[in-house]
């Protein structure tokens, strides 16, 4: 299978999802995404239009930690993600997990920002 094809049909599944999955005030929508150098993680209040916290490999204390976008750097941004959330207020929400498949990367993020105690 060919790379734009892949894309493409990744694309299509993250809107699929996207029809179904919005994220409210009591339960905002955790959308996590993987580039080839980074990982990107926002809780977003969908009703109101408004991201309620916001992590990346990109921000000045991950840097320091060098993660990477795998199942190690992951664990590392659910765990800072989670404990974020938990600061701002949030304990649950839904997973938007962007059209990706649950499994590796994805399903690491989510076990630990689950096991910092994020429930959805």
């Amino acid at each position: 299978m060919n790379l734009a094809k892949k894309q493409r049909l990744e694309l299509r599944r993250r809107w699929r999802v996207r029809r179904k999955v919005i994220g409210t005030q009591l339960r905002p929508r955790l959308a996590v995404r993987f580039s080839e150098k980074h990982i990107y993680a926002q809780v977003i209040d969908d009703r109101a239009g408004r991201t309620l916290v916001a992590d990346s490999t990109l921000a000045k204390a991950a840097r320091d930690l060098k993660l990477k976008p795998n199942a190690a750097g992951a664990t590392a941004m659910g765990q800072r993600l989670a404990a974020a959330a938990k600061a701002a207020g949030v304990t649950a929400v839904v997973f938007d997990r962007g059209g990706r498949r649950y499994h590796g990367c994805v399903k690491a993020f989510a076990d630990a920002a689950r096991a910092e105690g994020l429930s959805f």
